[in-house]
């Protein structure tokens, strides 16, 4: 079965202006929401895929949550705060004549700063191993509400840092999730699901670079298929339909990010830069930064 991938324009497709609204100086995308003003979402919630950007949900039932494997439901007006990452595919389901209450936050990965060396797939909630979804007490509930209160009323401001503003206020909801008590669910994940979660879970230990003298450990795909034991061939064809990439542009991804953060804050030549990723000619280097970035890592530090 082909999973659907869900981009950022399918979310907006009913209100396209706000798409644009929501793009940041860094290029990236945040908007919060009400659930009951968004109805366009209501749509797009009940069609099990994946998606490009990250979301947050601060949710209250009756509703039912259909994440990989797992069928979550909420009971009438029980709330719950969900982190959806851009590699599990997921959908929500209303009961006939519901109305869902609640909040959401869509983000990209670009409206992370770039100086922050974490990036949304090394934060635990949006591991795909790591607990994502939250049963909230009342007390817990009114205070993620009025955290999104605030991120409402920020994003439409005139403070001129109202990106950094809004950027810790999506950090306060993750540290204020991994503070809770994570749901004890019956989990029935897949042998393909956890060999996509561990592959994750060994690729995000590689980073973040912090000196010049560590290197990555791991580079290529054989090395991870090797890590995690199993066929290289198996390992991509796992990936590939998992996430609809191959292991080796996963890789290339996550190296260029690192690639951008290290370029512009810090002033490591930029062979070494090449070289603390795993390669031993700075040509190489530049070729898939070119390939997969767009242009030259010198032009990135002249920025």
């Amino acid at each position: 079965m082909t999973i659907h991938q869900q981009k950022l324009a399918d979310y907006y497709a009913h209100q396209p202006a706000q798409l644009s609204n929501a793009t940041w100086p860094s290029g990236g995308h945040f908007r919060a929401w009400r659930l009951e003003e968004f109805l366009a979402d209501f749509e797009l919630m009940g069609v099990y895929s994946r998606k490009d950007f990250f979301k947050v949900t601060l949710s209250t039932g009756p509703s039912t949550y259909h994440y990989a494997h797992q069928r979550l439901e909420l009971a009438p007006d029980e709330p719950a705060l969900v982190f959806t990452n851009t590699q599990i595919p997921y959908a929500w389901e209303l009961p006939a004549a519901a109305t869902c209450r609640g909040y959401c936050c869509v983000f990209t990965e670009e409206f992370v700063p770039t100086r922050t060396l974490m990036r949304p797939a090394d934060w635990a909630v949006f591991a795909p191993d790591q607990p994502s979804f939250f049963r909230l007490t009342p007390d817990q509930h009114a205070g993620f509400v009025r955290l999104f209160e605030q991120m409402l009323v920020e994003q439409d401001s005139d403070y001129p840092a109202k990106d950094e503003l809004l950027y810790h206020y999506l950090m306060t909801c993750i540290h204020g999730a991994l503070k809770l008590a994570p749901v004890e669910e019956a989990r029935t994940i897949s042998g393909p699901e956890r060999l996509v979660a561990a592959f994750h879970t060994l690729l995000a230990r590689q980073y973040p670079i912090v000196t010049p003298a560590r290197r990555l450990e791991l580079r290529t795909p054989a090395d991870f298929a090797d890590r995690l034991a199993v066929h290289v061939n198996y390992l991509n064809r796992v990936l590939k339909a998992a996430t609809g990439k191959p292991t080796s542009h996963l890789l290339a991804e996550r190296l260029v990010q690192e690639a951008r953060t290290l370029l512009l804050h810090t002033d490591w030549p930029i062979s070494r830069i090449g070289y603390c990723l795993g390669f031993e000619e700075p040509t190489h280097f530049a070729q898939l930064f070119r390939k997969v970035a767009g242009c030259a890592p010198s032009a990135l530090r002249r920025v």
